[in-house]
């Protein structure tokens, strides 16, 4: 596969920073629909798909995810037209003969709920790594964060099920006037070495 043209690595990461305020441009739907259609195509452990994502976009979902957030996240959230909650779900496994038919992986998990959770967590957070890059590449900003009570949001957004929330994610077109400078980077040397 060749090597995609620097104006795209720019886009994705290179450029690319994390946005604290935002525009307010609605972010349609069908382009959420189409960001998800290509989070599922990386790469998960036997295909295993963990994550699961809410797009908070509606006035009423807003207020309900509102009181949740710390209080440094809380206005910019409010004013990003669409906030991703990624999570990940504790019973994907159930789902392994239908996305991984050619062998029985399931029995792997079943009774095994620090294997389900780790597998879990690891996947769903490659996962919420793909829809960062996906959304650059596709026009959109992104201002992924921690900072909000997991269980609270899991009683609100996935009560009755088995999916945890991982990080959020503000989605939409930044304001770049509220880009703060570019923190330091480590050099290869000091994060990296080749063996």
């Amino acid at each position: 596969m060749p090597q995609v043209d620097d104006a795209a690595l720019r886009k994705a990461l290179l450029d690319a920073r994390t946005q604290n305020a935002w525009q307010s441009k609605d972010v349609p739907d069908g382009l959420l629909r189409q960001l998800i259609d290509i989070v599922k195509m990386g790469p998960t452990s036997a295909n295993c798909l963990p994550a699961r994502f809410v797009f908070v976009k509606s006035k009423e979902a807003n207020e309900k995810l509102k009181p949740f957030l710390s209080e440094g996240n809380r206005e910019k959230t409010m004013q990003a037209p669409v906030c991703a909650i990624i999570g990940y779900d504790l019973d994907f496994y159930e789902h392994l003969p239908k996305l991984f038919p050619h062998k029985d992986m399931k029995a792997g998990f079943a009774g095994k709920p620090d294997k389900i959770k780790e597998t879990a967590f690891r996947n769903g957070t490659l996962q919420g790594g793909y829809l960062i890059i996906g959304a650059r590449l596709l026009g959109l900003d992104c201002g992924p964060m921690s900072g909000f009570d997991n269980a609270g949001v899991d009683a609100a957004f996935f009560a009755g099920t088995a999916v945890k929330s991982n990080f959020l994610c503000n989605l939409g077109y930044g304001d770049a006037s509220a880009v703060k400078e570019r923190l330091p980077r480590f050099t290869f040397d000091e994060m990296a070495k080749i063996i």
